[in-house]
């Protein structure tokens, strides 16, 4: 039975699309959302997947992966750390060749993330209201020549939170710090002037997909 659940996963879709964000933003990607997540974020833009799923057996996600024939895959959710079946996952990608990335909360121990995959961390703002979630032990569990730091501004008070976070926790030169300004609650431009004011060792990055399929919810 334990295996059974273990290399089951509720999927919310598969995709092909062009990756959006973080430094691999422009790529094609094939993206594996999963289904579920504890936190109720303020800005969120994929409530759909906190319950819509359909169960698939580890080999099926993997055959769906494949069909794509993009060998760049992100898993992302949801809060995708939440399902076991995950684990396994990543090991058959990893095993198979993709280069594997992960879009997570970092609001779930990062421990078990197989060090080869590309962990994209969220730092949650007071903006987000899951402000409390943050699970700041996870700094100490990344790969610091690989992973990165995303920081989703909603306001000049969420930019100076993602500031002393920074540098509270010595963040500079350890990780690519992202900052996305929340989608239609903050202007990019702020968030640009912002940066560059404070001459902030920062990315700057917009969600490329919603400016390039602005009616689209899913499966982009």
């Amino acid at each position: 039975m334990s295996i059974a659940i273990k290399n089951t996963l509720k999927i919310n879709e598969i995709y092909l699309s062009v990756q959006g964000e973080s430094t691999w933003a422009g790529l094609p990607c094939v993206f594996i959302r999963l289904t579920g997540c504890s936190l109720r974020c303020t800005w969120c833009d994929t409530a759909y997947a906190f319950y819509e799923g359909v169960d698939n057996g580890l080999e099926e996600v993997l055959a769906k992966v494949d069909a794509c024939g993009i060998r760049l895959a992100e898993i992302t959710g949801g809060e995708p750390l939440e399902q076991e079946g995950v684990y396994p996952l990543m090991d058959a990608l990893l095993t198979k060749g993709y280069q594997v990335l992960l879009e997570t909360s970092g609001a779930v121990d990062v421990a078990r993330v197989p060090k080869a995959v590309v962990k994209i961390v969220d730092v949650k703002c007071p903006g987000s209201g899951e402000e409390a979630r943050n699970l700041w032990s996870n700094f100490e569990k990344m790969v610091s020549h690989q992973d990165e730091l995303k920081f989703v501004i909603k306001d000049r008070e969420d930019y100076d939170y993602a500031k002393s976070v920074i540098q509270k926790h010595n963040l500079v030169g350890k990780f690519t710090l992202l900052f996305s300004s929340a989608f239609e609650h903050l202007k990019p431009s702020d968030l640009a002037e912002w940066i560059t004011a404070d001459r902030l060792p920062v990315r700057f990055q917009l969600q490329m997909h919603k400016y390039v399929w602005p009616d689209e919810t899913k499966g982009r």
